[in-house]
């Protein structure tokens, strides 16, 4: 009796086994396992200290709506933390356990979003020294699909610097977007990462160029009552300015990822970027997409395109089409991405990968 129940455990555990063997590689993207990092969690700020298992369960509902299925793994970070201190050494214990692992011999793709974005960017600038102090190869690190990216900053990051603590009449409508944004009163004692998430902090952090290639995931769709644009320069999502979002090489005011195309697709010359950071790809764009709809399941939105077929150790290929209206010198050209509307921009991401 004690033989058969023995073996009936060594069957139970070999099916569970198999069963999440199976759920790993449905979890891959193109066969590459997908590393996501999160972005900015407001509600963290306001507490006194975070535990280690708020930081993973918020970190893992942040996803929730899409790429949670998708993920093989987070790197999960507090909002409470600067960069190069707690966030630091949980991205160097992820870095070294993946490279003892050889989690990502086969190639990895890192998802991110907003902040994560800046986040990313550190870890692949530190990583070759981490490894290689550790005994172990660089993790190799195929594309990084940025997500309202916030790597070149948030003037709402400065924003809440110069208005923590001193609040009067000239600060009102400040404190207004701030509140929008954050859902709280901002003081100097709950900055957190919104001192290294400031444009002039966040562009002198990390930025050798890399080989490893960003692509670029953008919005410019209304959050928060519309209290936040104002305070960002150019077109925005709610949270990030385009110059951050699409990768520009400055924090200039810019309406569009290229110069030559809107964000709903429309070929007309616009106010885009002098110049983008070094292997940054602009890919979707939604003139509607706001800044958590990006990773959410935000639909209704036509997106445009600028690099329609990349191949960067996976392969992006989108379905485009494109449209006229008007005649003559009053003709109208729409370059889009096919059936866009009916799906989120992750999802048509997604399926452009797969």
């Amino acid at each position: 009796m004690l033989t058969i129940k023995i073996k009936a455990l060594i069957t139970a555990l070999f099916l569970l086994s198999a069963a999440l063997f199976s759920l790993s590689v449905q979890a891959q993207m193109a066969g590459k396992n997908v590393i996501l990092i999160h972005g900015l969690k407001p509600a963290q700020l306001m507490r006194e200290t975070v535990t280690a298992q708020e930081i993973i369960s918020e970190g893992e509902a942040g996803w929730s709506e899409f790429w949670g299925q998708y993920g093989d793994d987070r790197l999960d970070w507090s909002s409470r933390s600067r960069l190069d201190a707690d966030t630091a050494q949980r991205a160097y214990d992820k870095v070294i356990g993946w490279a003892r692992s050889g989690f990502c011999d086969n190639g990895c793709v890192l998802v991110t979003h907003s902040t994560g974005d800046l986040v990313a960017r550190y870890v692949l600038d530190q990583q070759d020294i981490w490894t290689s102090a550790a005994g172990y190869e660089p993790l190799n690190i195929l594309a990084v699909f940025d997500f309202a990216g916030a790597g070149g900053g948030s003037e709402l990051a400065s924003l809440a610097l110069d208005v923590a603590g001193n609040s009067n009449l000239l600060t009102a409508a400040a404190h207004a977007a701030l509140n929008a944004w954050l859902g709280f009163e901002i003081t100097p004692q709950n900055l957190g990462v919104l001192s290294d998430l400031r444009p002039a902090v966040a562009r002198q952090t990390a930025t050798a160029p890399g080989a490893v290639p960003h692509l670029r995931f953008v919005g410019g769709g209304s959050q928060y009552l519309g209290l936040t644009g104002p305070f960002l320069p150019g077109t925005d999502d709610g949270v990030v300015a385009l110059h951050s979002a699409c990768g520009a090489s400055s924090s200039d005011g810019i309406d569009s990822c290229v110069s030559y195309r809107k964000l709903n697709g429309k070929q007309t010359s616009t106010d885009g970027p002098d110049a983008l950071w070094y292997n940054y790809y602009p890919v979707l764009m939604g003139d509607d997409t706001h800044h958590s709809g990006a990773i959410d399941h935000q639909t209704g939105v036509t997106l445009s395109y600028v690099n329609a077929d990349l191949d960067v150790g996976v392969s992006v290929s989108l379905d485009t089409e494109t449209s006229t209206s008007g005649w003559w010198l009053w003709k109208s050209t729409w370059y889009t991405v096919a059936g866009s509307e009916d799906y989120s921009m992750s999802e048509v991401l997604f399926n452009a990968v797969n």
